[in-house]
C-alpha cells in the first residue's frame, strides 16, 4: 500500500508539472504534423516516369528479324514508348545525351547496339528491359530453327505477349508507412525518452522541497519509496506517449496496426528504461549537470535510431553505430509489428530494455542505500 501511495503522489505532483505535461504531448505532435507533411514526398511509393523516346536505326537483311521487329515496334508503342526512326544525317548517341531521346538503337542482323541516357536512369532501365526481352526471344528461336524448325512459331507468338513477361507480386502492397506514419512511431518513441529529464530529479526534487526528511521518517521503506517514485513516473511518462499514439491515430489518420498490446509493451518498456536511466543520472551528476547530459545523449541516440530521417540504409561503420540506439530498437520493432504483422518481434526489444532497466535501478538502488535519507 505504501508503495501505491507513493506512486500516487508522484502521478499528482507530475500532474501539476503543466509545463512539462504540455511538452510531452504538444512537441511529439507538432513534429509529426511538420516532419510528416514536409517529407512526405520522401516515402511515397509512387515514381513519376517521364516520356518513353526511342530512337531506333532499322539495317537488317533478314527478312524474319524484319517481320518480328516490325511486330514488337508494335508492342512497344501499346506499353507507351514512343518510337522515332532514324534519318540520314542524325546522330543518334548525340542525340541522346543532347536529352531528345531516353535512348538510341541500332538494329541489324548481328544483333541491337543499345545507347541508353544517363539522365533518364528509371525510363532508360525500363526500354533496355523491353529490348532485353525481345533479344532474348529472337535468340532462342534462332536457336530453336536450327533443332526444331516447327517451334518457331511458338516462341515468336510469345512476343505478342510481351506486357505479361514480367508478373508482380506484392506482399502487403498496400501495408507500408507514409511521412505521417512513420513520424508518428519515431516522435513517440523519441517522447519516451525524454521521460529520463524529468526522472533526473525524482528524489533531488524531494531535497529541494525539504520534504525527503519526512519521507525517511514515514513507516514507508526506502525500498517503497523508491519503487513508488519510479512506478509514478513511468506510468504519468507512458500516459503521455499514449496520449501521443492516440491523437496521430486519430487527427493524423497514422497507422498502429492491430497488435495493440504488442505496440504498448513496446512503448512502455523503453519509458521504463527511460526512467531508470534518468534517476541514474540523477545519482550519478550533481547541480543539474545530470540533466544537460540528457539533452546531448537524448539528441544523439534520436539522431541515431531516425527520429529524424531514417537510418536503415546506413552503410559502412555508420551502420554499426545506429544499432546501440534503443530507440532504433523500438522503432524497428514497432515497424514489424505494424507492417509485417509480427507481434513477436516485440519480444527482443522488450527483453533488452527490461534487463537495462534492471541493471540502472539495482546501481541506483545501492546509491540510495548509502545515504542515510533518500
Amino acid at each position: 500500500m505504501n508503495i501505491l501511495r507513493i506512486a500516487r503522489k508522484e502521478l499528482l505532483i507530475q500532474f501539476r508539472n503543466k509545463q512539462t505535461f504540455t511538452f510531452m504531448i504538444a512537441f511529439p505532435i507538432v513534429l509529426i504534423l511538420i516532419l510528416g507533411t514536409a517529407l512526405s514526398s520522401a516515402f511515397s511509393s509512387n515514381i513519376s516516369v517521364s516520356d518513353l523516346k526511342l530512337l531506333y536505326k532499322e539495317n537488317v537483311q533478314n527478312q524474319q528479324l524484319e517481320a518480328s521487329w516490325q511486330d514488337f515496334s508494335q508492342i512497344l508503342q501499346k506499353e507507351g514508348v514512343q518510337l522515332t526512326k532514324w534519318e540520314e544525317g542524325t546522330d543518334g548517341q548525340q542525340a541522346v545525351m543532347d536529352g531528345q531521346y531516353t535512348a538510341y538503337a541500332e538494329l541489324n542482323d548481328d544483333g541491337i547496339h543499345y545507347y541508353g541516357s544517363s539522365q533518364q536512369t528509371i525510363e532508360n532501365n525500363i526500354i533496355q528491359g523491353m529490348l532485353s526481352v525481345y533479344a532474348d526471344r529472337y535468340n532462342l528461336a534462332s536457336a530453336a530453327l536450327k533443332a526444331n524448325p516447327a517451334s518457331v512459331q511458338t516462341i515468336m507468338a510469345s512476343v505478342d505477349s510481351f506486357g505479361s513477361f514480367i508478373k508482380e507480386t506484392s506482399l502487403n502492397k498496400e501495408k507500408q508507412p507514409g511521412a505521417i506514419d512513420y513520424y508518428a512511431i519515431a516522435m513517440s518513441t523519441m517522447i519516451a525518452l525524454y521521460a529520463s529529464m524529468s526522472s533526473s530529479s525524482l528524489i533531488q526534487s524531494e531535497r529541494n522541497r525539504k520534504t525527503s526528511i519526512r519521507l525517511s521518517a514515514s513507516p514507508a521503506t526506502k525500498g517503497q519509496i523508491f519503487a513508488g517514485k519510479v512506478i509514478g513516473a513511468t506510468l504519468i511518462n507512458f500516459v503521455c506517449v499514449l496520449v501521443v499514439v492516440l491523437f496521430s491515430a486519430l487527427a493524423f489518420r497514422a497507422d498502429w496496426g492491430t497488435h495493440y498490446v504488442a505496440v504498448g509493451l513496446v512503448l512502455l518498456t523503453e519509458v521504463a528504461l527511460a526512467v531508470s536511466f534518468g534517476l541514474l543520472c540523477g545519482y550519478l551528476f550533481k547541480d543539474g549537470s545530470g540533466r544537460a547530459f540528457l539533452v546531448i545523449v537524448i539528441q544523439v541516440v534520436s539522431f541515431l535510431g531516425g527520429a529524424y530521417f531514417p537510418t536503415d540504409d546506413a552503410t559502412g561503420i555508420f551502420k554499426n553505430i545506429v544499432l546501440i540506439s534503443p530507440l532504433r530498437w523500438a522503432n524497428h520493432a514497432l515497424n514489424d509489428i505494424i507492417y509485417s504483422d509480427r507481434a513477436a518481434a516485440a519480444l527482443p526489444v522488450i527483453g533488452l530494455n527490461v534487463a537495462l532497466v534492471a541493471l540502472f535501478l539495482i546501481i541506483s538502488g545501492l546509491f540510495m542505500r548509502r545515504r542515510e535519507a533518500i
